[in-house]
């Protein structure tokens, strides 16, 4: 990308600056995802399979429906992702004790050195996309975000578009 935007500038032509907020965000997300898939393959990884990991930190003994909600994504394509993950003995599958038709995901103490690796990843991901930002704006940015955020999550009512 950088190199095509390089030629471009060397080569005369001009970007018109973008301030679409929604298109810009969707092109930081874009860049940061590609950025995350670069790494979590250097490590033997897919960023789907690091997202498992994180998303089980922070919320140990989902189901994988329940997973697959919050990755947005479908059930068989967690299951997926859970068996390589548990092939390598980073996660395990525990029966549930109040419906034995389900599994609950736990963290595998050998998933600790993976998971510091993404701390590592995301530390450096944070520095580089917030590089020359001003605390007072990165705070900014943080605070619009989350409200953008609570927005969306209020309803589809209250955002003025219908299903």
């Amino acid at each position: 990308m950088r190199l095509i935007i390089t030629r471009l500038i060397f080569s005369g032509v001009t970007i018109p600056p973008n301030d679409d907020l929604l298109l810009l965000l969707t092109d930081v997300a874009r860049l940061i995802r590609t950025m995350a898939d670069r790494v979590a393959r250097a490590h033997g990884m897919t960023r789907a399979q690091w997202m498992i990991l994180v998303r089980l930190r922070r919320h140990d003994g989902l189901t994988q429906r329940e997973l697959a909600e919050l990755l947005e994504v479908e059930p068989i394509t967690v299951g997926r992702l859970v068996d390589r993950l548990a092939a390598r003995n980073l996660i395990e599958r525990r029966a549930d004790p109040s419906d034995r038709r389900c599994w609950r995901l736990h963290l595998r103490p050998e998933a600790a050195p993976v998971l510091a690796e993404i701390d590592e990843a995301k530390a450096a991901f944070d520095a580089t996309t917030t590089r020359n930002l001003p605390e007072a704006q990165r705070a900014a940015v943080r605070d619009a975000l989350l409200l953008m955020k609570s927005n969306l999550l209020a309803g589809d009512d209250e955002a003025g578009f219908a299903a």
